[in-house]
């Protein structure tokens, strides 16, 4: 469940991730009274087993039955603020009409990681990975592997507009250019190559984390063409 609107006086309409992928508007009515049967199981960031009865413009939560809530036993504000920020590029990387099971997946592992997360640190680190892995899924992939302007391996660079990693050399003609040292090119490579529990269990310190997810908001507000607020607030904690 990614994000969820008012609605009348106790109604809701949920934005779901559905299994396939694709993305969906769904009216939940009484979702909001204290005690009703679709209260505990329309929880944010939460899987849910639903039966949708088609509507004219939404559909409507007929059933519902809570699957896996990860934040349920964590109230921290900045764990809800990491995966408010996941929710916000998964709504971006998902339609309606498109099917992609792998947007589905990888977001749900994303919220069991940042429910599990012990410090704010790796909650910065998750939310890195996963915008840099989503974005490369649909088709932005940023480039760590050389310059991505003249195919040099000596790269100390970061350029969102130019799709990755460059050379000292290339970066003086980029504006906005981003200079990184060698731990933090070898991140980058990390957060592409680990999965999100081996990037839980490696110890980051937290500028570092902080400095990554900078640049991975740099890369998906460069090409998802968006603002995105929820990063935003994540990144001013």
């Amino acid at each position: 469940m990614l994000d969820k609107t008012k609605l009348g006086e106790s109604d809701l309409i949920l934005e779901l991730l559905a299994e396939d992928g694709r993305k969906i508007r769904a009216v939940a009515k009484g979702a909001r009274k204290p005690g009703g049967r679709l209260a505990a199981r329309c929880e944010l960031f939460s899987t849910a087993d639903l039966l949708l009865a088609h509507g004219r413009s939404l559909d409507v939560v007929s059933q519902a039955q809570l699957a896996a809530a990860p934040l349920a036993k964590s109230v921290a504000y900045e764990t809800v603020s990491a995966a408010s920020a996941v929710a916000e590029v998964a709504k971006l990387c998902s339609f309606e009409d498109a099917e992609d099971p792998f947007v589905f997946r990888i977001t749900e592992r994303a919220f069991a990681c940042i429910g599990a997360s012990s410090d704010g640190a790796h909650l910065d680190l998750i939310a890195a990975a996963y915008i840099f892995k989503v974005l490369a899924h649909v088709g932005y992939r940023a480039d760590f592997s050389a310059c991505v302007a003249c195919g040099d391996a000596d790269v100390s660079w970061f350029s969102a507009s130019v799709g990755g990693l460059l050379c000292a050399s290339c970066a003086r003609d980029i504006a906005g250019a981003e200079q990184l040292g060698t731990a933090e090119v070898g991140w980058l490579r990390a957060l592409m190559s680990l999965t999100f529990d081996e990037l839980q269990a490696a110890p980051v310190d937290p500028p570092t984390a902080v400095f990554l997810l900078s640049l991975a908001h740099s890369w998906a507000v460069t090409h998802l063409d968006a603002r995105l607020r929820a990063l935003e607030f994540l990144l001013g904690l």
